[in-house]
């Protein structure tokens, strides 16, 4: 089989990762996927009660995974790069899948695939950009993408956030990842794009939109989720074996994930033409968050009182203004920014039990109210809100007013999104 070379490439470059987790995960996850030998009835018995890469990575899946093979001219272009010996950037973006959520550092996919590269190029530079942030989708992706991963020129960027997306935003899930492919694609590092389909344990997941957006500028769009239901309808394995709960891939699913985009990077590679034409990002487009970005504490002066500026770590984004209720009194505590922007957001702490609720005013008038509370949850997490559209783009106050509740009540304003 022509995959078993990229099989043995993946597994070589991430054996020194396996072999730090236990023996056990590492003897489950090799299989006989790299040796190319043939199975005894007895060996291919006692096979079938363990995982197999090679069972699920079968040259039917790489092909079922590619749900839009896209325009390869500059994924070519990073192969002769590779090929060269160059420096490299690659990098992620996406949610808790890509931040490494149930396999960690070392054997989360986007370390694998960076594996890869360095396994399949020793003579190349490669760059490791890893921006996932647990429970954000491309809304908050759009808007950190510049600060994030751009800023560091990537020559590709990997892009997961297919389980994060819902239908109880769709039109602003799809204005953002639309967006995202054109300010990534548009960067002065000119990167490839590679975008990831991901799936919850029920099917759901965001990937048709996301894939019909993807085929419009013709870019790459790998589908995780054909290949995972496909396997598990025929029985090949559960979904207990690639998921320690509904939605996240465990160890072994990260690395049938890796897989699946090594296996399409060496498609590209070989066939893509890197004189060729590339995707046409020029077809008319609303672009609605063209210019995307976050107004945080490290670059801005907002006019505040009984709010303070934190310097650390909220949902895995860093920099958050915060206050805290006493005796259930916020005191006439307000923050207020001066924007200039077409679109406005917000990105809040959402706060197990003890987030406290404020109003959002624009220009004066309250738009919405606001509860950061988060009560029985698994977690504190970083929150976002649409505030308001324009026709045009215009100079706005936004203002964050606290209600006055509980004592001991919270409240972290992480970001204005403006764009």
């Amino acid at each position: 089989m022509k995959n078993k070379r990229i099989l043995a490439a993946l597994l070589a470059a991430s054996m020194v990762s396996l072999t730090a987790c236990g023996a056990q995960n590492a003897e489950e996850v090799t299989t006989t996927a790299a040796s190319g030998t043939e199975n005894s009835a007895e060996e291919t018995e006692a096979e079938e009660t363990v995982f197999s890469l090679e069972k699920i990575v079968t040259d039917e899946a790489l092909e079922l995974s590619r749900l839009n093979e896209g325009n390869m001219t500059r994924l070519a272009k990073l192969g002769k790069k590779l090929e060269a010996g160059e420096e490299v950037t690659v990098a992620y973006l996406g949610g808790s899948i890509t931040q490494g959520s149930s396999a960690g550092d070392d054997l989360c996919y986007a370390r694998l695939t960076t594996n890869w590269f360095e396994q399949t190029y020793p003579d190349a530079t490669i760059n490791y950009v890893r921006a996932g942030i647990g429970a954000t989708g491309s809304y908050i992706g759009v808007h950190r993408a510049h600060d994030d991963v751009l800023v560091h020129n990537p020559d590709i960027v990997f892009i997961d956030f297919s389980v994060n997306d819902t239908v109880e935003n769709t039109e602003r899930n799809k204005d953002s990842y639309e967006s995202l492919l054109r300010m990534i694609w548009n960067w002065e590092s000119a990167p490839a794009i590679v975008c990831i389909g991901m799936t919850m344990d029920d099917g759901t997941s965001f990937q048709d939109y996301h894939c019909e957006i993807a085929k419009k500028y013709d870019v790459p769009y790998i589908s995780y989720k054909n290949v995972i239901l496909d396997v598990i309808d025929k029985g090949i394995v559960e979904w207990k074996d690639i998921s320690d709960d509904d939605i996240h891939p465990n160890v072994k699913g990260h690395s049938v994930l890796s897989a699946l985009l090594t296996g399409y990077l060496e498609y590209a590679f070989a066939n893509g033409n890197p004189d060729g034409a590339e995707s046409d990002f020029s077809v008319e487009s609303a672009d609605v968050f063209n210019g995307a970005s976050l107004i945080r504490p490290s670059g801005a002066e907002p006019e505040m009182s009984g709010f303070t500026a934190d310097a650390g770590n909220f949902g895995n984004i860093y920099g958050y203004w915060t206050i805290r209720s006493g005796n259930g009194d916020f005191g006439g505590a307000y923050l207020k920014f001066e924007v200039e922007a077409q679109n406005i957001g917000l990105l809040y702490g959402k706060l197990v039990g003890r987030g406290g609720k404020f109003e959002v005013k624009l220009d004066g008038e309250t738009v919405m109210t606001v509860d950061s509370n988060f009560p029985n949850g698994w977690g504190n997490y970083v929150e976002c809100v649409e505030i308001a559209r324009f026709d045009e783009p215009g100079t706005h106050t936004v203002e964050i007013v606290p209600i006055n509740d509980e004592s001991g009540k919270v409240i972290n304003i992480t970001a204005i999104a403006v764009s």
